[in-house]
């Protein structure tokens, strides 16, 4: 069963609300708390992800049938989200278990939890940059311009403010948060003079609407790599259903590799569901300029989450670091990682 996130919004947002005073006490910092009990494999897990090449990972397990042939009998249901705040309430409305979403939002869902959701995989690296109009060809022209971001503290805005403050153009730069499809339409129509935006956004903008790529996201780290896309759960779900997310992650290893061997076919499947989730497809240059841009990787890229942290402060998203251990649980990847034969992931920063 799919289900748009338009129709659940409302009750998302309402669920999450009435689940923060409660978090306490399934969170790391109730120390009374008895830990949930292993019950095996859950008979439903709902997964929740984006319909942008960047969640590709998921959107491959999903239309391919690899998350399901590892699930075996239990139920896949999946919810589709525009960013990752959003998201976030499901997960703290516990409507989902599981959620393809950026890393700043899972840090963001890590701290207002307070520790209640972890980060089990990397997805996939690479894929944002910032696209603008043409005659835009330095940091300072972006001065009394306005960009868009797909929502409020999402990891693109993130991304962007932290852009704008190295520059020291903070509050110099309008900031509009528009759904990724509306800022197309924004673009083309002038309302907006650029956005830093996720594939396959970015060359939709680039290849279909004239725009000019200022910065790659690529460019500001380390080798090229940063998290992108990752893999969180529920604690709680993590505690009782570690088959399950086992399951889930050896699936998304599987569909990584599968389109590794058949890039093309990958190419294929990914339009489609795109088409089915988001209304409309891509031509063959806009999925080839959005395919080259990305990487996908169970590899969570976790020495780069530190930054992260500082990122979401340097953007005022929060007011202080926060403190990230305890923040993923590699146990589950490890098995999967380990089966397939492939190194393990050691992130002692971030681990109990």
């Amino acid at each position: 069963m799919r289900t748009h996130h338009r129709s659940r919004s409302l009750a998302t947002a309402l669920a999450a609300l009435t689940v923060l005073a409660g978090l306490a006490g399934c969170s790391r910092a109730d120390s009374n708390a008895a830990p949930a009990q292993n019950a095996g494999a859950a008979g439903e897990v709902r997964l929740g992800f984006f319909p942008n090449v960047t969640h590709a990972p998921a959107l491959l397990g999903v239309k391919k049938d690899f998350f399901s042939k590892e699930l075996g009998s239990t139920k896949l249901t999946t919810q589709v989200f525009n960013a990752g705040p959003e998201e976030v309430n499901a997960l703290l409305g516990r409507s989902l278990d599981i959620a393809y979403i950026g890393s700043g939002p899972a840090i963001n869902a890590f701290t207002k939890s307070k520790g209640a959701i972890q980060l089990v995989s990397g997805a996939v690296s690479g894929g944002a940059q910032l696209v603008v109009k043409p005659d835009i060809t330095s940091p300072e022209q972006l001065k009394g311009k306005t960009l868009a971001t797909p929502q409020l503290a999402n990891t693109q805005d993130v991304a962007l403010k932290k852009y704008l403050a190295g520059a020291k153009l903070t509050d110099q730069v309008k900031i509009t948060n528009l759904d990724n499809p509306k800022t197309l339409d924004a673009f083309k129509k002038g309302d907006v003079d650029g956005g830093w935006l996720p594939e396959p956004w970015a060359s939709r903008l680039v290849n279909d609407a004239g725009a000019k790529v200022l910065v790659d996201e690529k460019t500001l780290w380390p080798g090229g790599r940063f998290p992108s896309t990752v893999v969180i759960v529920r604690s709680e779900f993590l505690q009782q259903h570690p088959d399950t997310v086992r399951a889930v992650l050896k699936g998304e290893l599987a569909a990584n590799e599968w389109a590794k061997a058949n890039p093309a076919d990958a190419k294929t499947v990914i339009n489609g569901a795109l088409k089915e989730l988001a209304g409309s497809t891509l031509t063959p240059a806009v999925l080839d300029r959005a395919f080259s841009g990305i990487e996908l990787t169970t590899d969570p890229i976790a020495a780069e989450f530190p930054q992260l942290a500082q990122d979401s402060v340097t953007a005022g998203v929060v007011k202080q670091v926060v403190n990230l251990k305890g923040f993923a649980d590699f146990g589950a990847l490890n098995d999967v990682l380990k089966a397939a034969g492939q190194p393990a992931v050691d992130a002692p920063a971030l681990t109990k």
